[in-house]
């Protein structure tokens, strides 16, 4: 992970915590993302080329997990910290971000996300706005887990937060090798075209 000035980060991007798993395996390196509630006027943009994985459990549904992943929601639970904590294992940089307005594409690239094909259906229609953003995300393990206390402000159905405590991620080791990570992009690349790139937002 490249070290960027001091190396701390405190942007976090809230996401599913069996998806979160799975990113750490390398099992996927796509998310597909429409936007919280808190979200809906403006939509979702990535706003930031790097952010720590908040792991979550509020909506999480089996159902909407591509098969492959729904016996690993349990394990997931299992693993859940304390009532009022938040653990933090890894950090993420945004390496391509494609806004997608066909469903078709989204059913060719199953293999890299993890979700069930009727959540994508419902993601990509919801509030009749078709499309969703696929981000591609190269993810790096920090060297010690860290844990912080939960703020009632980052609550809620909103994708981006900012933790209060930096969380240093300059020695982070990435769970992807950077050519098996190259050979997945450009078959990302072969199916929804070039990316916009990143930090699309304001």
């Amino acid at each position: 992970m490249t070290d960027r000035g001091a190396g701390l980060e405190r942007t976090a991007l809230k996401e599913w915590a069996v998806l979160v798993d799975a990113m750490a395996r390398g099992d996927i390196l796509a998310l597909i993302r429409k936007g919280g509630i808190r979200e809906q006027r403006a939509g979702f943009a990535v706003r930031h080329d790097r952010f720590l994985l908040y792991p979550t459990f509020f909506h999480e549904r089996e159902s909407e997990l591509a098969p492959r992943f729904r016996a690993q929601l349990a394990m997931s639970h299992a693993h859940q910290p304390p009532d009022g904590v938040i653990r933090l294992r890894y950090v993420a940089e945004a390496v391509a971000v494609w806004r997608v307005s066909s469903l078709e594409p989204l059913r060719a690239i199953e293999t890299e996300h993890g979700l069930d094909w009727s959540s994508v259906q419902a993601r990509f229609n919801y509030r009749d706005m078709p499309g969703v953003h696929v981000v591609a995300v190269r993810v790096a393990r920090l060297p010690v887990e860290v844990e912080i206390p939960e703020q009632r402000r980052y609550g809620g159905c909103v994708s981006w937060v900012a933790v209060d405590e930096a969380i240093d991620v300059a020695d982070a080791h990435a769970v992807i090798a950077p050519e098996p990570l190259a050979q997945r992009l450009a078959q990302l690349r072969a199916v929804l075209g070039e990316p916009l790139g990143v930090a699309e937002g304001p």
